[in-house]
């Protein structure tokens, strides 16, 4: 896998399609990616790259993954599609750690991500997922505001552990869920300054269960 630098030189040859007369600064790709430049410099330095930015990006500008993070052809990928998978990214949805938000639509990217990365991010399970961005702090410390998840529509399973999507009359949120001996519904948030929210089984349809994330840098 790259580091920093090498990803940065490939994205500035993608940013240099579209930019007129001129070279390619750090601060271009920065600005591409929508990255303070302070904050880009940063991450530069301590080779920590934005996973998060750099995939909204790819989705976008239609750009493979894998080329850019392995160097590896579509023609390659179509050898070998056993060892990638496919995420429907909705880069418009926002699933929301406070307030409501939309919900699903059929407006979508297709990622395509190597084994090793996937397996990385969200473990050995189920890989047909669907990844959306988390909009609040109330999930906060585990998830933060602008993250990506990914979400496996096949968990639906409230009783058991883990932080899940719903979606109920006043929109999408991601919380975690259980159902109290009255029947009732109860949409918990990891940030302790805001209270349960409380709905009726009527109310609230589970979408699936948050698997991995990445966090916006």
């Amino acid at each position: 896998m790259m580091n920093f630098n090498d990803i940065i030189e490939k994205l500035k040859d993608v940013v240099s399609e579209t930019k007129i007369g001129g070279k390619v600064f750090d601060k271009d790709v920065a600005q591409a990616l929508n990255i303070p430049q302070a904050t880009f410099a940063t991450m530069k330095k301590r080779n920590s790259i934005p996973y998060a930015e750099i995939l909204e990006f790819c989705a976008l500008k239609k750009i493979s993954v894998n080329w850019l993070f392995f160097d590896q052809a579509i023609d390659m990928l179509k050898a070998e599609t056993d060892k990638f998978f496919q995420v429907r990214y909705f880069s418009d949805i926002r699933a929301s750690a406070g307030g409501g938000a939309e919900v699903f639509d059929e407006n979508y990217e297709t990622i395509t991500i190597d084994e090793k990365v996937m397996h990385n991010m969200v473990g050995m399970g189920n890989t047909e997922l669907e990844a959306i961005h988390v909009d609040g702090e109330s999930m906060e410390p585990t998830l933060h505001d602008g993250s990506i998840v990914f979400v496996d529509r096949n968990q639906t399973n409230i009783n058991k552990d883990g932080i899940f999507i719903a979606a109920t009359t006043a929109g999408l949120f991601i919380k975690r869920i259980r159902q109290r001996a009255d029947g009732m519904i109860e949409l918990i948030s990891d940030n302790k300054t805001y209270s349960p929210e409380v709905l009726a089984p009527d109310e609230v349809s589970i979408v699936g269960k948050v698997v991995g994330n990445i966090e916006s840098l």
